[in-house]
């Protein structure tokens, strides 16, 4: 259930932010499929990012900044788990720019390790981001049981398809 009271995603905020700090990132997921041409819809930026000590007090700083709470379907305020960014797990957050999702790992157990070599770099108003790669994008969501990955599948295969015809 989305929450009555979230805020709209402002993604040119939180990827200047998430730049700025200086965060080792990958941008996962339906913005990941945006970046690549896929026509479909998203309302939360997920993101793996890089669980080294210096990484994870760079996004709890910028977490702090950004007034990040765990996203909620009854609105209570709750800190995000910050020893949870250690982990490989997922948290959900709302930020005073919109949705933002921090995985340590991803389907596979894939994390940013694992992930940073199946990337293209683009240029997003001025900043430099990583971005899954759509080959591995589409091989992650093969194996996912989720059915709006499932939906997506066709979507990112039909996408990747017009991209090989456009070479």
């Amino acid at each position: 259930m989305v929450s009555k009271k979230q805020i709209p995603l402002d993604l040119e905020k939180l990827i200047e932010n998430l730049s700025k700090s200086g965060i080792k990132y990958i941008l996962i997921g339906g913005m990941a499929a945006i970046a690549h041409g896929a026509p479909v819809f998203t309302f939360d930026l997920d993101i793996v990012h890089e669980r080294s000590d210096e990484n994870l007090k760079k996004i709890k700083d910028l977490l702090i900044s950004l007034d990040a709470c765990q996203r909620r379907p009854d609105d209570m305020k709750l800190t995000p788990d910050f020893e949870a960014l250690k982990g490989t797990g997922h948290i959900l957050l709302s930020t005073r720019f919109g949705p933002m999702d921090i995985l340590g790992a991803i389907e596979k157990g894939f994390g940013y390790d694992d992930l940073i070599n199946h990337v293209i770099e683009i240029e997003f108003h001025g900043f430099n981001i990583h971005v899954l790669d759509l080959e591995t994008l589409i091989e992650l969501k093969k194996e996912s049981t989720r059915p709006e990955d499932r939906h997506r599948l066709s979507i990112l295969e039909d996408t990747l398809k017009q991209i090989k015809q456009g070479d």
